[in-house]
């Protein structure tokens, strides 16, 4: 399966919302990267100041060559989100999502519900 994803952004919430699904390529991340430049001009906030909610339920085991672009991604201070959800199952991808994190305020979740609520929930308390 190639990737996919879509970025949508809520400006009134501040909150960007996200879905991946596929292998990526790291093509696909500098796609994925130009396309998240994009959304963020959208926000209506601060710098670091946006919520992220990332869908990563249909997300494929990834390189390790991609596995770490994306940890360079989540560390770069630029686009980092006040709070940061993931949607994914338990699967190995979780597992490499949480060792791309360092020490994000972030957390995984099973679904988006529950990942939205403790978005809004205020506390930036991080767990993993």
């Amino acid at each position: 399966m190639s990737a996919d994803f879509a970025i949508d952004v809520d400006p009134a919430r501040d909150l960007v919302r996200i879905r991946m699904s596929g292998f990526f390529t790291p093509e696909d991340i500098d796609a994925f990267l130009a396309a998240r430049a994009v959304a963020h001009t959208q926000l209506r906030c601060g710098p670091n100041q946006h919520l992220t909610l990332n869908d990563l339920s249909d997300m494929k085991i990834q390189s390790q060559d991609s596995v770490e672009m994306f940890r360079a991604m989540l560390a770069d201070p630029i686009y980092r989100s006040r709070r940061l959800a993931f949607v994914i199952g338990r699967t190995l991808a979780r597992t490499q999502l949480q060792r791309a994190l360092d020490r994000r305020t972030a957390r995984c979740f099973d679904d988006s519900w529950a990942a939205e609520a403790w978005l809004f929930a205020g506390s930036d308390r991080a767990a993993a």
